[in-house]
Order: C-alpha cells, then structure tokens, then sequence
C-alpha cells in the first residue's frame, strides 16, 4: 500500500512515517512543506512532495496521484489564531478530500480530536478550532470516501505502549502520539474500520484489539 501522509514533519506523521517504512508491504509519501523538510525525507530513504494546502485542489491532485491511500495529520499548530486554523484544519482537509476524490484514491484516514463530534465537548478555550475538526469530519463523512475518523484525547511524547481505549465517546484523556501512529497503520491495514469515527486514548488493549470493538 501507498500511503501519502498529510502532515509527515509534523510529531504523529513523522512516527507514522518510520512504522510504514518498517513495514515490508507499504511505502510512504511524506507531504511536507518546505524544501529543507523534504530534503530530510530523502536523505532518510522517504519519498517526498511539497504540498500547499492553502494552494489549489489541483496541485493537490498531483501529490496524491499513485496512491492508495492519504491519511491527513497535518495541523495549524497550537500557536496560530483562527484564521490558519480554518485554512489548515478545516480548508486544508476538505481540499484533500477533494483532491483524493480527483485521483480516484478511495481510502482517507484523517486525525481529528477528542469529544469534537458533540458540540457540547468543544475546547472553551478554542472553539474555532473544535468547529473546524467538527466541520471537517462531517464533509469527510458525505465525501463517499472510505473513511476513518480517529478523535485523540491529550497529545504526548511519551513512549507507546500499543495499549488503547476506543469507542464513539471517551472522557477526556491522554494518548502517546506514537501509539496514535500505531492505531493509523492498524486500521489502515483493517478493512472493517472503514466507515467508522471513534475517540481514542490510552488504555487497557491492544491496538489490533481495541480497533475490532468499534
């Protein structure tokens, strides 16, 4: 499997980028933005493609083109206002949902956050950015693409344990990014997660597990 990764500089895409390399039966193509980012993927043996998606669907179009699959990781980062945060987050995934359905690539995973799908769990701190996720994951859900939607609780750099908790709705709660990484790849490689949306953090089963209780 091809898999294009959105995001790929970003801490998930680039975990998400070393488990496909691992894996003897897929390739990554890391979309990054910036020329010194690509070169770094090169240099580690990694496909590269520089991506815009504040740029057009059709430019998209052609970094997807080849693949069988896009998983979309990318984000506006904690420290931008509103604004990015509807350009990235949400424009920017809709433009890749867009341009997957263009090159007739099928499968789109994308990494939302935890609780958006209620309004009532958006972050009071940052509703825009709740909103964009929230409005992002409903546009893939009517996309006629085979979907995974995967709400994370709280982001950390600790070391994955490969042992998570999944269902529709979790409390809040925090999850490795790494083991985020590793739940990417197993419903990547899980044909019965398509379709399916689900919070995700740390907890009791393992990844292959917890996945087939959704």
């Amino acid at each position: 499997m091809n898999v294009l990764v959105i995001g790929a500089n970003g801490q998930i895409g680039k975990h998400l980028i070393q488990k496909i390399e691992q894996h003897t039966s897929h390739k990554a193509r890391a979309m990054v933005r910036r020329r010194e980012q690509k070169e770094t993927f090169e240099e580690l043996g990694v496909e590269s493609v520089i991506g815009d998606l504040e740029g057009s669907i059709d430019d998209l179009v052609e970094v997807v083109q080849g693949c069988d699959a896009v998983v979309f990781t990318a984000g506006s980062g904690g420290h931008t206002g509103a604004d990015k945060t509807v350009m990235i987050d949400l424009d920017g995934a809709i433009k890749s949902m867009e341009a997957a359905k263009k090159a007739n690539v099928k499968r789109f995973v994308i990494v939302s956050a935890i609780g958006v799908h209620r309004r009532e769990n958006w972050m009071e701190s940052a509703p825009y950015y709740s909103a964009a996720k929230h409005y992002a994951d409903g546009w893939l859900v009517d996309s006629g693409l085979d979907y995974t939607i995967i709400r994370p609780g709280g982001l950390t750099n600790d070391e994955g344990t490969r042992k998570v908790k999944v269902a529709e709705d979790l409390d809040r709660g925090k999850i490795p990014r790494e083991d985020v990484a590793n739940v990417i790849l197993a419903v990547l490689e899980d044909d019965t997660t398509v379709g399916k949306s689900f919070d995700l953090t740390s907890g009791e089963h393992a990844v292959e597990e917890a996945i087939r209780l959704i």
